[in-house]
């Protein structure tokens, strides 16, 4: 049985409920459901009793509690012998692109002044192929974007979508648009042509990629316009305030930890830098 699948289970059955467990754990609702899914088809019998309220345990799953407690006990003992010699070892973080240079920095600052002069592995790539490298087990965290009204990760910083140009806002005009974007696992790009052709605006595809200095370059040579976050947006593009553009989604900004992550990397530690982080932006916020 899966490790991670226990501790979820665990969870519900400590909060009682699937929605107070997600948070707890830091995992999203349906992420939750598939893992008892998946123990339930192993087990061949239902863990919960879905019709009463409030939620209940069937008979495998009131049999499933302790055994399930003495599998990650064990579990945890065995792994914490070998995390205590490998906490040398690189950390492997993921962050997409855009903000490898806006929030990155501050986050391996802050998260080295708490933990000590750690290496750092950093890959950089879109939010949807980095869930998959954490669920793989090859990264031990990753910054994601994910839409507000989500509950996975530790949460960092809100941040909105924006329409940027370079020097040159007559290409706005052009038809059809010239447009850079992000590669299509980006949530901007398909609410960009989306929102582009419901407003009836023809678009010229220049370029999708997973590269934001390519779309910085695009826009800043006036090729381009492009849709980014607005915490990725160089000082020299100019952002596009016009009610002829569709408008763009908000987004969160999060960090997501693997289920088995570098020793050094505790729920307590990241608990703390979202909070430090939070602190901050509303103290810009005051500010602006």
């Amino acid at each position: 049985m899966d490790i991670d699948s226990l501790r979820s289970f665990l969870a519900i059955v400590d909060t009682g409920s699937f929605t107070r467990a997600a948070a707890q754990i830091h995992r999203t609702q349906s992420a939750i459901s598939m893992q008892i899914k998946r123990l339930e088809e192993e087990l061949g019998s239902p863990l919960f009793d879905r019709e009463k309220r409030p939620l209940s345990l069937s008979f495998a799953g009131q049999r499933l509690v302790s055994h399930a407690r003495r599998l990650i006990a064990g579990h945890d003992e065995a792994l914490e012998a070998f995390k205590r010699e490998d906490t040398s070892r690189p950390i492997r973080i993921g962050c997409p692109d855009d903000y490898a240079e806006s929030l990155l920095p501050d986050f391996i600052s802050t998260l080295r002044s708490r933990i000590g002069e750690q290496t750092f592995d950093v890959l950089c790539a879109s939010s949807t192929r980095l869930r998959q490298r954490l669920d793989s087990g090859e990264l031990d965290m990753a910054i994601l974007t994910r839409s507000p009204d989500s509950d996975e990760g530790w949460l960092l910083k809100h941040d909105k979508g924006v329409w940027v140009c370079g020097s040159d806002t007559s290409l706005l005009h052009r038809r059809p648009l010239p447009i850079a974007l992000f590669d299509k696992n980006c949530k901007f790009h398909s609410t960009a042509l989306d929102g582009l052709g419901k407003f009836g605006i023809e678009v010229d595809l220049v370029a999708f990629t997973t590269s934001a200095s390519t779309l910085h370059g695009l826009a800043r040579e006036n090729l381009a316009i492009s849709a980014m976050a607005a915490s990725s947006v160089p000082l020299d593009l100019q952002l596009i305030d016009s009610g002829s553009l569709p408008p763009l989604p908000a987004v969160d900004i999060v960090v997501v930890t693997a289920s088995r992550s570098h020793p050094l990397i505790t729920p307590s530690v990241i608990s703390q830098i979202s909070q430090a982080f939070l602190v901050q932006e509303q103290s810009h916020m005051h500010i602006a």
